[in-house]
């Protein structure tokens, strides 16, 4: 096994949610220090007010490059770029903090660009204050995939048993039947098998949900989407020698993979994947975007502005989306 420690980069997100609480709550947790060197891309003043009321007492170090970074338990390493005001209203939606937002992320795809992080992890940002900043990306996904020049990308959803990627994602459900077609399914078929090799799952076993009810049940429901959109696709990709098998329904479907039949599901649009890994627990599942030439991975939840500032949000889906990074993260 390798002894490398990745260097991550964590986005502090929107600055007005939990991201500051639940970054200097995922510090005080041993994994982080022992499996990566990770330091924070953000506002070293938001993270100063965040230890008020989550009880951290380490010491936040200002670094202006990766490479000045300690890396040492006791404090959090900040690559500062002094965004925004330390009396920044908690809890509200703010064009200054989704600004700053965007900034962190775009500054951590140049470091990755640049070959000085291994990886990146990002806190939530909110959409609505991201466009008020004048960014008008649907989310984190987006973003990245126009900073970094990246034309087919998907959103994975990794939580225990259970792993889920996208055809379509932030679009409307009329929008995104459109959008589905043979050619968009069989790359995310190829990308999902990539993916799981990748990651040292030999030949994994694909599963690939139906668009509507009972798949179709052989032209019974729906205008023959099955047939038009997805069944050349899957007859392709086993032509490829991918093991993988579709359309199936859905509601079916999650509970024979948390079972154990499949290693990953290729749902259709966002709530259809979304809202299964969600009833496993907000704070076990984790968002990866796969088809980047960077290592990005998320916490799968939002910025959660009604609790923020109490110091009660929960850092595991933080935790684990770091613990992620690290396992996807180009070994040394």
């Amino acid at each position: 096994m390798s002894t490398h420690k990745p260097v991550i980069g964590i986005t502090m997100g929107d600055a007005a949610g939990v991201g500051p609480e639940i970054i200097l709550k995922s510090f005080e947790h041993d994994i982080v220090h022992d499996t990566s060197r990770s330091f924070v891309i953000g506002d070293a003043a938001i993270l100063e007010r965040a230890k008020n009321f989550t009880g951290s007492t380490k010491t936040i170090n200002r670094i202006k490059h990766p490479s000045e970074a300690g890396f040492d338990k006791e404090a959090i390493d900040c690559l500062d770029l002094n965004l925004l005001p330390a009396d920044l209203q908690i809890g509200e939606v703010s064009a200054a903090a989704g600004d700053a937002a965007f900034q962190y992320l775009s500054k951590a795809i140049s470091l990755a660009n640049n070959g000085d992080i291994d990886a990146i992890c990002t806190a939530p940002l909110n959409k609505e204050a991201l466009q008020k900043g004048g960014h008008m990306y649907p989310g984190h996904t987006e973003i990245l995939a126009d900073l970094t020049g990246t034309k087919d990308y998907s959103m994975m959803l990794s939580a225990p048993n259970l792993k889920v990627i996208h055809v379509t994602t932030h679009v409307g459900i009329i929008d995104a039947i459109r959008m589905i077609n043979p050619e968009r399914v069989l790359y995310v078929i190829q990308l999902a098998h990539d993916t799981l090799t990748k990651a040292g799952i030999q030949n994994p076993k694909i599963a690939v949900c139906g668009i509507n009810p009972h798949a179709g049940e052989n032209g019974l429901f729906g205008n023959g989407e099955e047939e038009e959109k997805i069944i050349p696709a899957v007859e392709q990709a086993i032509a490829r020698g991918i093991d993988v098998q579709g359309p199936l329904p859905a509601d079916t479907l999650f509970f024979r993979t948390v079972r154990g039949d499949f290693d990953i599901v290729v749902a259709m649009y966002h709530d259809q994947g979304h809202a299964p890994v969600k009833v496993l627990g907000l704070e076990a599942g984790v968002n990866i975007t796969v088809g980047l030439p960077i290592i990005r991975t998320s916490v799968d939840h939002g910025t959660a502005f009604d609790i923020a500032g109490t110091g009660i949000a929960d850092e595991q889906s933080l935790v684990e989306a770091l613990r992620q990074a690290v396992e996807l993260a180009p070994k040394k």
